[in-house]
């Protein structure tokens, strides 16, 4: 099963229980009561944050994906299959090292070009570094998403 199916599955059940959630935070208002009044409060709060944190991780996979399809009809989406790997299926260290160095350089070299973000991030993830892989996508959204007459 693919990933973005997957990940709308737990979204759907996810929207599922927000919406079970937020019934049970109206029945708790409704009480009348200061401490069902609270937690009503409280239920109701949560599945705003859920809402939002699903939200956003959607959407970054959305812009992501559109960053990779136009990356790639340009045909500056790299190639990483020909690299070295382990017999788990990750990247050799030290190949994945030598990727990220020309991936970073790239970006010392154009630091507003979201491309060469995208790429280190794609280095990033390879090396097994996601926090700083998606961080560094969300570099490359930011900079992808300026209207071009800004820059």
């Amino acid at each position: 099963m693919k990933a973005r199916t997957v990940a709308f599955l737990i979204t759907a059940a996810l929207v599922v229980y927000f919406v079970l959630l937020g019934g049970r935070a109206v029945v708790l208002l409704g009480t009348g009561d200061p401490v069902g009044i609270g937690l009503g409060i409280g239920v109701l709060v949560l599945p705003l944050i859920g809402a939002w944190v699903a939200w956003t991780n959607v959407r970054f996979g959305f812009t992501t994906e559109r960053m990779a399809r136009q990356l790639d009809a340009e045909g500056g989406l790299l190639d990483t299959s020909g690299l070295p790997r382990r017999p788990s299926g990750r990247v050799d260290r030290e190949a994945a090292d030598a990727w990220f160095e020309e991936r970073l350089a790239d970006v010392r070299a154009r630091p507003e070009d979201w491309r060469a973000w995208f790429l280190l991030a794609q280095a990033y993830d390879l090396a097994g570094d996601r926090g700083r892989a998606r961080d560094t996508m969300r570099k490359a959204i930011d900079l992808f998403q300026v209207p071009k007459n800004r820059v």
